[in-house]
């Protein structure tokens, strides 16, 4: 019997599968299904509806604003919002700026911003990666220098998501140049309106504008937007890290792309106009998929579990970014090789009517999910964490 089917784990999908049917619009879903660059509007409505009925953050504490939930309710959660093609929430601060607020905030801080995140209020932004230090991160240059009750901050962030909406961005910067480039580092909040920002967007090649860059030119920022300890922000980067990494896996999602995926073969037809469902190569191909989202779900599950007890996930974290990113790369694959031809067109209005209706979105898809084996640290990064930390190498 699969873990999920207990009288209480399937009563607790009941009641969440019950509400979403209520309370998701259809533009919402239509927002979810065309394109993946919603607008903020939409997904602050949604984390707005989730924060009345107390699930605005599945996996915070109790004490933090969150439902108290348990990993396996909280991934039942996630999946029967991703089926029903419910907006992402603010990713960046439900599951990095949140919980670091959580874990290393101060009392002010969390009543500060806490609740903002959880009503979607308040949008953030990770000023971490810089031109010359992505997933080298410790090699960062921007930094901070204290001048009485405040820090100036000089230097420059890219692939800034969702900067041009955020309202504050936690960001990483060095205020000691001596020692280690691990060390030194301290986390700041900033607000977006701080004077000495300036922004700049980065188009992607889906056509999609969702990163940006960012340059700090004397922007100074109050002593209590410090996060935690001073030259500690390297350890607090590792923690934030490693839950980025699994949020990075992305299981519910993927399995409801594999069951698209499915439908998508089912419904195209080869030449004799027999379905492509019915090739033997496309059922090894959709049964490789298959077979893989399992044991990608079932190290999730792990992962979430002693999150449960108060673990960090550290370098197992590494794995999952690993196969959940190669997984979610080798679905929108899969689709192109089915679509063919109908599949290399963006939107319905390319391409005078040469895209299928089944083909709408998986190119967009495609060319954005170049970047999930990049970001978050390389997967040849996690290869290294795993071979030096797990396998002693």
């Amino acid at each position: 019997m699969s873990i999920f089917n207990t009288p209480d784990l399937m009563a607790f999908r009941q009641e969440v599968r019950a509400f979403i049917k209520e309370r998701l619009t259809d533009e919402m879903v239509q927002a979810t299904r065309s394109g993946l660059h919603l607008d903020p509007r939409i997904m602050r409505a949604w984390q707005a509806t989730l924060n009345q009925r107390g699930w605005g953050a599945p996996h915070w504490p109790a004490s933090a604003g969150g439902p108290g939930w348990n990993a396996l309710q909280r991934y039942i959660f996630e999946e029967e919002c991703a089926f029903a093609d419910a907006p992402p929430g603010d990713v960046l601060g439900l599951f990095l700026a949140g919980p670091m607020i959580i874990a290393e905030g101060n009392d002010a801080q969390k009543k500060r911003y806490l609740p903002k995140i959880l009503s979607g209020e308040e949008y953030w932004c990770q000023g971490f990666s810089e031109p010359n230090a992505g997933s080298d991160l410790a090699s960062l240059k921007t930094t901070a220098v204290r001048d009485g009750d405040e820090w100036v901050l000089n230097g420059q962030k890219t692939w800034l998501s969702s900067g041009h909406y955020a309202d504050f961005m936690f960001c990483l910067a060095r205020t000691d140049l001596e020692g280690k480039p691990q060390e030194g580092l301290t986390q700041f909040i900033i607000d977006m309106k701080t004077p000495g920002l300036t922004l700049h967007p980065i188009m992607t090649m889906d056509e999609g504008h969702s990163v940006n860059a960012i340059f700090l030119d004397n922007v100074r920022v109050p002593h209590e937007n410090v996060i935690g300890e001073i030259n500690k922000g390297w350890t607090y980067a590792k923690d934030l890290l490693a839950r980025e990494r699994v949020n990075n896996a992305q299981a519910p999602r993927t399995k409801r792309d594999i069951l698209e995926l499915e439908r998508l073969a089912a419904s195209l037809k080869d030449e004799h106009g027999a379905p492509l469902a019915d090739q033997p190569q496309v059922q090894r191909r959709l049964a490789s998929l298959v077979m893989d989202f399992v044991a990608l779900q079932s190290a999730v599950l792990r992962v979430l579990a002693s999150q449960m007890r108060g673990e960090e996930p550290g370098p197992i974290a590494s794995t999952l970014k690993i196969r959940g990113s190669e997984l979610q790369q080798r679905v929108t694959e899969t689709a192109m090789s089915l679509l063919d031809q109908a599949g290399i067109v963006l939107t319905p209005e390319y391409g005078g009517g040469l895209l299928a209706p089944e083909g709408n979105g998986w190119l967009e898809r495609h060319l954005f999910r170049r970047v999930v084996t990049i970001y978050a640290g390389s997967n040849e990064i996690q290869k290294t964490i795993i071979a030096k930390s797990i396998l002693g190498m």
